[in-house]
């Protein structure tokens, strides 16, 4: 039988013992400690670190970061069939500061420079907390990436991001197959920005939120970092990537949680599950989505800040389809649902809410202009018009709905509706 006791003197025999620097015995392992690398968050360990990855894409291989503040102040370069891998098995609170940390100090003020970590093919980052120490609450400067993703297979998991300006990308560079998989932290620009992916990628379990700079283990505070957050991040940005799976992702606050976008590399498809994005001036925003089309289910949608507070914008550039299944809007937001795209919009078994005619007058909770909208089997749980069908809108059909007072429509296209089955508005 496998006890604690002889599991730990397993690991110990090994190297994985508590006072281990590396995995002593273990083929393909490098230590950044054996190229010099000290942890001591003054020398700049930049060079070591790079001479134990290169040491290692040599054959392909492991590079331990062990417990220790590591002071990068470039850009560090993880080689194809190379995976830098630190302590930590999930993410981490940032109090104590604690584990394999990078303190990364280049690039500041510039967006564009090399990112802290650029990934090749078949690369992987895991198990480490990355903090920017030269970042202020109240002096924000851009940085760089944290992360840049290209070529094939590419992994970041098990990351903790205490105040990243930018967080993660793919693209402009031909990738496939990224995966993202655990990453949490405060990003303060940009979270995730998806680009230039032709083949499935995955980004799974990832939350971004103010609270990870709050503490003062890392010069936090909430108040500053909370409203430059919903001022200024998008949190997840997809441009071309062909069939994203996206499942349980979250952020708070934020500026746009989701927004899909044309570049010249072409736009999204793909499917979106047990998403989220709280204190948001706009939680998603469509300007484009390939015509395969955007699926997203079970997501939650809160606004709180700006002067418009919709939940999901599909703008008249949009002539993909876009269907939402299972979502629930609530919060003081204006309205949940606005479609001035050319194509097909569904909402299916949603639970749309804001204000209440008093306190949101003049709004309705989903209109459209555009396209075609089908909205089946959806409750409105405020007393706001429940639904407007607005000259431009091709054709609609809405079926099956309920609300607080029954559903009222406004319908502004006449015959080109088809409205049943329907609970009786009541004033």
């Amino acid at each position: 039988m496998f006890t604690s006791s002889t599991l730990f003197l397993a690991l110990s025999t090994v190297g994985w013992g508590p006072t281990s620097t590396q995995p002593v015995g273990m083929e393909g392992v490098v230590s950044v400690r054996a190229h010099g690398a000290k942890g001591d968050g003054v020398t700049d360990d930049t060079g070591a670190i790079q001479a134990a990855i290169d040491a290692a894409g040599k054959t392909g291989g492991r590079v331990y970061l062990p417990p220790g503040r590591f002071l990068v102040k470039g850009s560090l370069t993880v080689r194809p069939c190379v995976a830098l891998e630190g302590v930590a098995v999930s993410p981490q609170w940032a109090d104590p500061l604690l584990g394999s940390v990078v303190l990364a100090t280049g690039g500041r003020g510039k967006e564009d420079a090399p990112a802290l970590f650029e990934m090749g093919s078949s690369s992987a980052v895991r198990g480490i907390t990355v903090y920017y120490p030269e970042q202020k609450v109240r002096d924000i400067h851009p940085y760089p990436w944290t992360f840049h993703l290209q070529g094939m297979d590419t992994t970041v998991e098990n990351v903790t991001l205490i105040n990243s300006y930018n967080g993660i990308r793919t693209g402009p560079e031909g990738n496939v197959r990224h995966r993202i998989r655990s990453v949490y932290g405060c990003v303060l620009r940009r979270g995730i920005f998806v680009d230039a992916c032709t083949d499935i990628g995955r980004i799974d379990h990832v939350q971004f939120h103010c609270h990870w700079w709050s503490s003062p283990a890392v010069q936090g505070e909430w108040k500053p970092v909370h409203e430059f957050m919903w001022k200024n991040c998008e949190a997840f940005i997809f441009g071309r990537t062909d069939w994203e799976y996206v499942n349980n992702t979250f952020v708070f606050p934020v500026n746009v949680g989701y927004r899909f976008i044309a570049t010249k590399k072409g736009a999204a498809n793909g499917q979106f599950c047990g998403i989220g994005a709280d204190e948001a001036q706009k939680c998603v925003i469509v300007d484009a989505i390939n015509p395969m089309g955007l699926l997203i289910t079970n997501g939650q949608f809160v606004c709180m800040h700006g002067e418009e507070k919709i939940g999901v914008l599909i703008n008249k550039t949009c002539r993909g389809s876009v269907r939402l299944v299972n979502c629930a809007f609530w919060g003081p937001s204006h309205q949940n649902v606005v479609s001035r795209g050319q194509s097909y919009v569904s909402l299916s078994d949603c639970y749309f809410s804001s204000l209440g005619r008093a306190r949101n007058p003049g709004k309705v909770l989903v209109e459209a202009d555009g396209g075609k909208l089908q909205v089946r089997g959806c409750s409105f749980g405020t007393t706001e018009p429940s639904i407007h069908l607005k000259p431009g809108l091709r054709h609609a059909i809405i079926t099956e709905n309920n609300g607080i007072r029954g559903v009222e429509i406004i319908n502004g296209i006449g015959s080109s509706a088809i409205i049943a089955n329907n609970e009786p508005a009541r004033r």
